[in-house]
């Protein structure tokens, strides 16, 4: 902004987000100093796209301009997705959240792939792919008179790659691997996740088709065709393929199910390909080589005196497309084809948070009719303002550049700026800079416990309910202890009545609520919508295939859905649930008279490798008679710090063994532990050096067939393995409302 431009107000941000803008969005020097304050960050965002008017109007007013985008930011009216608050206006200047590439069938192809894969990932975008296009395993390769690999193997490619690339602490790639249910490869491809050390930095999905839902419903066979050449490779029974989808998503929640050819219904250029994938939540379908430009509507904030303020949201909602289509121009595409074909469909994503919070303003309970009927009516005016918008956009700027023989151009629809307008996309970490609900979930919880790192457990509170429980004098903090135990207050007495009503959680409601609700929104939506289907543990496989149907049945273009704990596999399980080896173990005596077990002459011993973000750390774990006796760490480079404190690590748990000290105690202290370089991801992610050694202890124990039911297990993987926060579970991937962790991203 000039020099003449007045003060602009301070953002109203909670000390969490604070938090989370310092940990992983203000810009920093080389040793890691903050250089800028959360207003700063706003402001820098809001010149940058605002300058993008210049373009198009050399005598912009451009300060006026920015003044409105950073007020509707500032306000927290309105977000953009967490590229475009991290590097507008800065050096890399890649805005864009996710990408999708093509990939063909030819080694030339699938490497090139790779290869923009990791210079995207380097940027901080995350990417989709289809695999359809390979050959299956087994098939003739003409050119070598060999045969295929097929897309499984080459998809460990993309993930490896995927691993190697770190992004600075900010964010990192994140892969969709969608396969076509046609495929002859398609039962492997439903399994590849099965082993949950497997794909980690992948989100995977079938691509059911019309034709297939149909022989499911019938209980008919349908055809496989070869990718290579066309032609018909085989059929199979598709309910028995749709059983084994829904089985797998029951264990641990993938694969989710997105419907191609409802995607390629409302491709608004099929003239210029067809739909294959989508960005890795699956919330935004996506031609090869487009990027997604998107950005959320904070709906809490648009309610006054419990009444929606339909004025000021079309203000907002005008100038969130004004804004959107500006960050096309800024953006800075890491690759020339993803500049050329975006800006040719210009697609931009305008979605919502914060619609729990609505409701909950409103009065009105999120598993209720009225609640579905007001989702479609609020979707609907925001789709049609965000349209209005990019008509009135395009009278000025003119039409996307492949308009001709769009939709919009057969409909006879006046000019259009962007191919699409909105996408219902998971919030993640702005709606936490935003105080708001997630996109369109409901609360995860009314109130819970968080862990500070001195120790110290706060109890943290929704702020409606908090500010409610306060005005109508039922608040105190015993109670919201209590609450943060159940996390839900549906059953508890001392909340009353007409609040308990309202204040409805993730877990509070059914399934089939979580469907209808997502269905409702993509009823007035261009792209998808993302959304996580919760379940109980106690769910059944029937129950996951009654929602999978159901959404089928209601209009969803996908679905996600999670059962709680099932990813919450027990390092420390035997696998066998009946079968228990037990082991002795020595008690420490809890005073100065604890005995020491003297080291005999020769041990047995097991070295584990473990990688860790110093490099690969070497653990070896000794017994003697009587069982774990002691520690040793090699780092695979030697000296340092890490080395060191390795060393030091090791002669500690020595100690401890040999003075009686259960392996579950030494695991507990050290597993969770994390250091600026951690290493990995998913199942095999790494902390630090400790948490190896503690990993490498379980590893060790669960080989050689110990007693486990009295041992640790990891951390809950409702924690986050950063600050040990709690986390949602949000279009397929795990999110962490402390600290803005997030595994997609």
């Amino acid at each position: 902004m000039s020099k003449k431009s007045p003060a602009l107000m301070e953002p109203a941000l909670t000390p969490n987000a604070r938090t989370v803008l310092e940990k992983r969005y203000l810009r920093r020097d080389t040793t890691g100093k903050v250089l800028e304050t959360p207003a700063d960050m706003l402001k820098r965002v809001a010149v940058t796209i605002a300058e993008a008017d210049r373009r198009f109007n050399p005598a912009a007013d451009i300060d006026t301009l920015t003044a409105r985008f950073y007020g509707m930011m500032a306000r927290l009216d309105f977000l953009p997705n967490s590229p475009t608050l991290m590097n507008a206006g800065r050096e890399l200047g890649q805005l864009s959240a996710c990408f999708v590439l093509p990939v063909g069938d030819s080694i030339e192809d699938i490497f090139d792939a790779v290869k923009y894969t990791a210079m995207i990932h380097k940027s901080g975008g995350g990417t989709g792919f289809s695999f359809s296009r390979l050959r299956p395993a087994n098939d003739v390769v003409l050119t070598t008179t060999g045969i295929s690999s097929g897309p499984i193997s080459f998809m460990r490619v993309f993930d490896t790659a995927t691993e190697t690339i770190k992004q600075g602490g900010t964010r990192r790639g994140a892969n969709m691997g969608i396969l076509r249910v046609d495929h002859p490869d398609i039962m492997n491809f439903i399994m590849c996740k099965a082993d949950q050390k497997m794909f980690n930095n992948f989100n995977i999905s079938v691509g059911l088709t019309e034709e297939f839902m149909r022989a499911v419903e019938n209980d008919e066979e349908y055809d496989l065709y070869n990718p290579r050449d066309k032609k018909k490779a085989g059929s199979m029974n598709a309910r028995k393929v749709f059983q084994r989808i829904v089985n797998q998503a029951w264990e641990n929640g993938e694969p989710g199910i997105i419907f191609l050819d409802r995607l390629n219904r409302d491709n608004p250029t099929p003239h210029v390909g067809e739909i294959e994938s989508t960005n890795p939540c699956g919330e935004q379908p996506l031609l090869p080589f487009e990027s997604c430009n998107l950005g959320s509507l904070n709906l809490g904030n648009f309610v006054a005196d419990e009444a929606i303020d339909w004025t000021r949201l079309k203000e907002v909602v005008h100038d969130a497309v004004h804004f959107l289509d500006n960050v096309i121009e800024a953006n800075r595409y890491p690759l020339p084809q993803i500049h050329e074909m975006t800006h040719a469909n210009r697609k931009i994503g305008l979605g919502v948070m914060g619609w729990a919070d609505m409701l909950i303003m409103l009065g009105i309970p999120y598993n209720s009719a009225e609640a579905v009927k007001l989702g479609k009516k609020v979707m609907k005016f925001i789709n049609e303002e965000g349209h209005a918008a990019s008509r009135e956009l395009g009278k000025t700027r003119g039409s996307f550049p492949n308009f001709t023989g769009s939709i919009f151009d057969r409909k006879g629809a006046l000019p259009q700026r962007n191919a699409t307008v909105t996408t219902i996309a998971p919030t993640g970490t702005i709606s936490m800079i935003a105080n708001a609900s997630s996109g369109v979930e409901p609360l995860f919880a009314v109130s819970y416990v968080k862990n500070v790192l001195d120790g110290t457990k706060l109890v943290e509170v929704n702020p409606i309910f908090e500010r409610i429980a306060k005005e109508r004098g039922f608040y105190s903090p015993e109670l919201m202890e209590k609450i943060a135990e159940h996390g839900t207050v549906h059953e508890i007495d001392e909340v009353p009545a007409d609040i308990r009503r309202i204040f409805v959680t993730a877990h509070d409601i059914t399934p089939e609520d979580h469907i209808q609700m997502q269905a409702a929104f993509q009823s007035h939506t261009d792209n998808a919508v993302s959304k996580t289907v919760n379940f109980p543990n106690s769910a059944t496989v029937e129950d996951v295939e009654k929602v999978y149907l159901l959404a089928y049945k209601t209009g969803c273009k996908g679905v996600t859905i999670y059962r709680d704990g099932s990813r919450d596999e027990q390092v420390l399980s035997t696998g066998k649930k009946d079968e228990k080896v037990t082991v002795t173990a020595i008690p420490l005596e809890e005073d100065k008279h604890a005995i020491k077990r003297e080291r005999p002459k020769a041990l047995k011993g097991w070295t584990y490798q473990m990688q860790t973000g110093c490099g690969p750390l070497y653990v070896t774990v000794n017994e003697d008679k009587t069982g774990l006796f002691e520690l040793f760490t090699t780092m695979g480079k030697a000296g340092g710090c890490a080395a060191s404190q390795s060393e030091a690590i090791g002669r500690m748990v020595s100690l401890a063994w040999r003075s009686g000290v259960q392996a579950r105690q030494v695991i507990k202290q050290l597993l969770g532990i994390s250091c600026h370089c951690p290493a990995g991801y998913g199942e095999n992610r790494i902390l630090s050096c400790a948490d190896a050694v503690a990993k490498a202890i379980q590893a060790h124990m669960l080989a050689n067939g110990y007693d486990l039911s009295g041992e640790t297990s990891t951390p809950d993987r409702g924690a986050c393995p950063e600050c040990g926060g709690i986390v949602e579970h949000e279009g397929g991937c795990m999110v962490c409302r402390v600290c803005g962790y997030s595994e997609c991203a």
